[in-house]
């Protein structure tokens, strides 16, 4: 949680255009300290609320999931499907805990559960209007 929160207010840096010095002192503002290291988690999330208030708009789109190679056609579905959709990678972890009871990556999945996915997100997109 900690590591993210960093990586979250480095990336809210960066594209807010801040200098180190700047950024220091911002932290410093917010926390009393000058490195994110020594922060705690509420303090990190602090640090990340005022940075939203500034402009910053972390998005969590997640990173497509690495799977087998006889797997790739369903996945570039799969990713197509939420393209269309506008959802995250992360909204196939929602699907999966419906379906199976039970977290599970998608790289988990076996060919059957993951031919499910993409007919639940067939569904979803034709309730929708989408097909």
């Amino acid at each position: 949680m900690k590591r993210n929160l960093i990586r979250i207010i480095h990336t809210g840096k960066s594209c807010l255009g801040w200098d180190d010095e700047t950024y220091r002192d911002v932290l410093f503002r917010q926390t009393g300290k000058r490195s994110a290291r020594d922060c705690s988690v509420s303090e990190l999330e602090k640090t990340v609320l005022y940075m939203r208030t500034q402009g910053f708009a972390p998005s969590s789109r997640g990173r497509r999931p690495r799977v087998a190679t006889g797997r790739k056609a369903i996945l570039s579905k799969i990713e197509a499907l939420l393209a269309d959709a506008g959802r995250p990678w992360g909204y196939l972890d929602g699907i999966t805990e419906r379906m199976l009871g039970e977290k599970k990556p998608v790289e988990w999945l076996n060919d059957e559960q993951l031919y499910k996915v993409m007919q639940m997100l067939i569904v979803d997109a034709a309730r929708h209007g989408r097909l």
